[in-house]
C-alpha cells in the first residue's frame, strides 16, 4: 500500500495514558481522596474544560484559517496541545467518577487511618512527618504519601508508642510512632 493513503501518527493518539504517562489503576483499586483534593481536581477540570481548551480551540482555528496547515507551528502544535488536554480532561474525569472521599479531619481516632498526619522518630532520632493521603494527591516535598505507600502500610492501624516496621528496596526500618492527628489538609 502507498504511503499516501496510511495515516501518520506523532506517536500519541492511540495511548490512553494518565498524566502521569503510567497505566491505570488496578481494577478493583479504591481512589480514595481528602476533600481538598478532590476539590483541586475539580478545579483543575473546570479550568481545563471552560478555559483553557475554549481558548486553544480558537487559536487551533485561527491557525488553520491561515492556509497550509503541514508547516503551521501554531497549528501543529495547537493540535498537540488539544489532544494533551483532552487527555487530562478523560483522566480526570475518570479519577473522580471513582473517587471515595474520605474526610477525617478534625476527628480523633487513636489509630493511623486515611487522612492522618503522623509523627515518627526513627533510630537515629530524627523525626519525620508524613501525612496519609490519595493517589493523586502525593507531594514528597511537604510529606504527603499515598495511603498504598510503604511508609504509609507500615503505619495505618498504628497507635501512639508503637513501633513498625518500614520495609523500602533499600533497608528495613524501625519507626516509632510518636504523634497522630487529623488536620484538615489544604
Amino acid at each position: 500500500m502507498s504511503k499516501a493513503f496510511t495515516k501518520e501518527s506523532d506517536g500519541d493518539d492511540d495511548v490512553d495514558l494518565d498524566a502521569d504517562g503510567a497505566d491505570e489503576k488496578p481494577v478493583g483499586f479504591k481512589n480514595y481522596i481528602t476533600p481538598a483534593g478532590y476539590r483541586r481536581m475539580k478545579d483543575e477540570l473546570a479550568r481545563l474544560w471552560e478555559v483553557d481548551r475554549p481558548k486553544l480551540v480558537d487559536t487551533i482555528t485561527w491557525a488553520a484559517s491561515n492556509g497550509d496547515r503541514s508547516e503551521n507551528g501554531d497549528y501543529i502544535y495547537g493540535k498537540r496541545r488539544l489532544r494533551e488536554i483532552d487527555r487530562r480532561i478523560r483522566f480526570l474525569s475518570k479519577r473522580l467518577d471513582i473517587a471515595e472521599v474520605v474526610d477525617n479531619a478534625g476527628k480523633t481516632h487513636e489509630h493511623v487511618f486515611f487522612g492522618a498526619t503522623v509523627t515518627v522518630l526513627d533510630a537515629a532520632g530524627k523525626e519525620r512527618t508524613v501525612s496519609i493521603v490519595g493517589t493523586e494527591e502525593v507531594d514528597p516535598e511537604r510529606g504527603r504519601v499515598s495511603w498504598i505507600s510503604p511508609i504509609a502500610k507500615a503505619l495505618l492501624k498504628a497507635v501512639v508508642g508503637d513501633m513498625v516496621t518500614l520495609e523500602t528496596p533499600l533497608a528495613v526500618e524501625q519507626l516509632e510512632v510518636i504523634e497522630i492527628r487529623y488536620d484538615e489538609l489544604p
